[in-house]
C-alpha cells in the first residue's frame, strides 16, 4: 500500500493536509465533548431536586407512620402526610425527568456539532486521500508484475483529461496506436506522475 507520493512537494503536502485534518477531527471531537459536559452542569439542578424530593417524601412518610401509630386520631391525621410525601415524590420524579432531558440536549448537541463537520472532513479529505492510495498501489503493483511502459500510457489514455493529453500530443491515442516511443514514455510519465510514483 502506498500512501504518499514520491515527489517531495506533493508528498509535503499530503502529510500537511492529513495532519491538519486529524487535527480538525481531534478540535471538533473535543468541542463536542466541551459542550456535552457544558450543558449536563444543567442537570445539577435536577439532581438537586431528586434528593430534596427524595428528602422530603422519606421524612413525611416517616411523620405519617410515626403519627398512625397514634390510638384514635392516627388514621386521620396521617392523610395529609400522605398527601405530601406523594408530593416529594412528584419533586423526585421531575428531578430525574430534568436530568434525563438534559442528558438528552446535551449528547443530541455534542453530538451533532462534532459529527457534521467531521463528516465534511471526511468527505474532503479522506475520500481523495484513499483514491490516491488506490490508485498509487494498483500503478505500483503494476510496475512490481513488469508492466510495459506502453499499458501505463494506456492507462494514462484512459484516466487523464483531455486537456492534459493534448499537451503531449494533438492526437495522443493515434501516436500511441503506431508506437512512437517518445509520446508513450510521455504517456507512461503522465500516469506515474498523477500516481506519485518516482521512477529512474
Amino acid at each position: 500500500m502506498k500512501l504518499y507520493s514520491d515527489f517531495p512537494a506533493r508528498r509535503t503536502r499530503q502529510i500537511f493536509v492529513d495532519v491538519l485534518a486529524l487535527v480538525a477531527i481531534g478540535a471538533w471531537v473535543w468541542l463536542g465533548t466541551f459542550i456535552y459536559g457544558l450543558i449536563m452542569n444543567l442537570s445539577d439542578f435536577g439532581v438537586q431536586m431528586e434528593a430534596s424530593g427524595a428528602e422530603f417524601r422519606q421524612r413525611m412518610t416517616e411523620i405519617s407512620k410515626t403519627l398512625g401509630d397514634v390510638p384514635l386520631i392516627g388514621g386521620g391525621i396521617r392523610a395529609p402526610f400522605d398527601g405530601a410525601s406523594d408530593a416529594g415524590a412528584s419533586l423526585e420524579s421531575a428531578g430525574q425527568a430534568q436530568q434525563l432531558a438534559v442528558q438528552q440536549l446535551a449528547t443530541g448537541l455534542g453530538v451533532g456539532i462534532a459529527v457534521l463537520p467531521i463528516l465534511m472532513i471526511l468527505i474532503l479529505w479522506l475520500i481523495p486521500r484513499l483514491r490516491f492510495v488506490r490508485r498509487a498501489s494498483a500503478v505500483q503493483a503494476q510496475l512490481r508484475s513488469g508492466a510495459s511502459l506502453d499499458l501505463l500510457a494506456l492507462r494514462a489514455l484512459a484516466t487523464q483529461k483531455l486537456g492534459t493529453l493534448a499537451k503531449i500530443d494533438a492526437d495522443p491515442l493515434e501516436a500511441w496506436r503506431r508506437g512512437d516511443a517518445a509520446i508513450v514514455r510521455s504517456l507512461a510519465q503522465l500516469e506515474l506522475q498523477a500516481s506519485g510514483i518516482k521512477i529512474d
